[in-house]
């Protein structure tokens, strides 16, 4: 009795795992090497492809039979044993060589060599089956991308769905990867640090560790992000249909962080106001420093006069400024439903300007439909036909821009209406509850610029937040009631003009509020 390896193989974990393909191998197997009276002395089983050269365990095996540690191996089929010519190549020297190879599956003598030729043809039919299955698998990887679905595991803040359908966002994870590109893109963070935050934060990778700095640097890389599939090994993009996380100028400003087109070292020392606050006399920015536990920023300009503020001062005046904006909850709703009647008022108006643009592009294509009615009966010439068309067409031309631009018009100066009740609403509902942060941010929003003159803030307030901040008479001056008197047929005055000031978006002229 001669003593042979058994090799069983199946291609991925998951048919090892959850496949009966390994059982009936061995079954077949035992039943070969005992009615050939061979002693199988040892097992080696692989999940791995068959494909490509390199399995470990296979590598291993031909290794043992080539030193003689056993007479030879019993595989189940030839497509078990190799896929590729390479590894076909490989067992054919072990039979040149004297090992002897045996198939449980085909009846097949593999030292005459009419038996080496029906396994051969049997061999170049199995790599062949490979080349043609490889080319259908990239057909159908090309499909999808061409769909734009990524027919690939989803990048760490989405999730699968299933074939054929778009990633979507994960409800966890996304908020974090946004979290991530926010920080990095700031330029305060390296990858070591952002891992150490972000770890902290919750983010995790799928196997629910710690994302490493190569898997960061992986995420802040890929365009996927930003809604488009870019395929590294091809070099291939196509726009995807999944939704996107990030925006197209974040993403490029943390690849100017990445690739070293920003200064990013780490700041030492996080300042509320750094690269915010300009000297009022050489317009540099003031720099800040912490001094025995407290934050100043200093004008460093030599023949400038010295401007040196505490951070917390800085703080009051601010609050101060936005102190000036508040107004309480019912001249809040009052104003809300006033700016709600002048734009209901004003889409009025729009509506008929817009239907007589739509009347005037509808007349164009009328006239343009009779005269090629006129010129399919011969009732004009060609070169008459030609010059009147093109007129048409480019009077068509401008009409429709004209009602394209009305409409965008319409919808830019409704969205600053909604903008500005919004940050009247924050300012207001958040005070005594905004931090020094939130406070800083909010005023942003309704400020040109923050300088400083001496020791004094100097805010220049965009209108119509600057008419706010004027509109003392209203709230600390006469009397006001909080119902509209004149709601019901027109609108305040005041309101009239707070009203244009929002759609016109008006530059203030009263000059900067200290």
């Amino acid at each position: 009795m001669r003593n042979v390896y058994a090799y069983i193989r199946v291609s991925t974990l998951k048919q090892g795992e959850h496949g009966s393909s390994l059982t009936e191998q061995r079954f077949a197997i035992e039943g070969y090497a005992k009615r050939h009276n061979l002693a199988i002395t040892e097992w080696f089983e692989e999940k791995e492809t068959a494909a490509k050269r390199g399995r470990t365990i296979f590598t291993h095996m031909l290794a043992l039979l080539i030193k003689g540690r056993a007479h030879g191996v019993i595989i189940h089929k030839i497509d078990r044993g190799a896929r590729n010519l390479r590894d076909w190549a490989d067992l054919g020297g072990l039979i040149d060589k004297g090992v002897e190879v045996h198939f449980a599956h085909e009846s097949l003598d593999m030292q005459s060599r009419g038996g080496r030729l029906a396994a051969d043809i049997q061999a170049v039919v199995a790599a062949d089956f490979i080349r043609n299955l490889r080319d259908e698998v990239k057909k159908g990887f090309q499909g999808r991308l061409r769909q734009g679905l990524y027919p690939l595991p989803a990048p760490l803040g989405y999730k699968d769905q299933g074939r054929g359908l778009p990633k979507i966002p994960d409800p966890f994870m996304a908020p974090l990867v946004q979290q991530a590109f926010r920080l990095y893109s700031s330029g305060q963070y390296n990858l070591y640090t952002l891992g150490k935050e972000m770890h902290q934060a919750g983010l995790r990778n799928r196997r629910g560790g710690v994302v490493s700095r190569n898997g960061l640097s992986t995420m802040l890389n890929n365009e996927f992000y930003i809604g488009i599939i870019h395929i590294v090994s091809t070099g291939e993009r196509h726009q995807g249909i999944h939704e996107p996380l990030i925006k197209k100028n974040q993403f490029d400003r943390v690849q100017d962080v990445l690739h070293g087109r920003t200064k990013n070292t780490g700041l030492k020392h996080e300042f509320r106001y750094r690269k915010s606050l300009r000297c009022i006399h050489c317009k540099y920015n003031l720099i800040p420093e912490r001094q025995k536990g407290n934050v100043y920023y200093r004008c460093q300009t030599r023949d400038c006069p010295k401007a040196c503020v505490r951070e917390d001062s800085i703080d009051e005046q601010m609050k101060k400024v936005l102190d000036s904006l508040w107004m309480p909850n019912e001249e809040i709703a009052i104003l809300e439903s006033e700016l709600s009647y002048l734009q209901a008022e004003r889409f009025r108006n729009h509506k008929d300007r817009l239907y007589a643009m739509e009347l005037n592009v509808s007349h164009i294509d009328a006239r343009i439909s009779r005269l090629t009615d006129a010129y399919i009966d011969r009732m004009i010439e060609k070169d008459t036909f030609e010059e009147r068309n093109q007129k048409l067409l480019h009077e068509r031309a401008h009409a429709r821009d004209s009602l394209n631009a009305l409409r965008n018009e319409f919808e830019e100066k409704d969205g600053r209406t909604q903008k500005f009740l919004e940050l009247i609403k924050a300012i207001s509902f958040n005070r005594n509850l905004a931090n020094e942060y939130e406070n800083r941010d909010l005023l942003k929003s309704v400020t040109s610029n923050f300088q400083i003159d001496g020791k004094q803030l100097v805010v220049t307030l965009k209108n119509p937040f600057e008419a706010i901040a004027n509109n003392d008479k209203l709230r600390y001056g006469e009397p006001y009631r909080y119902t509209s008197r004149t709601f019901d047929t027109k609108s305040s005055k005041s309101s009239k003009k707070l009203f244009n000031l929002i759609q016109n978006n008006e530059k203030g002229n009263t000059g900067p509020s200290h």
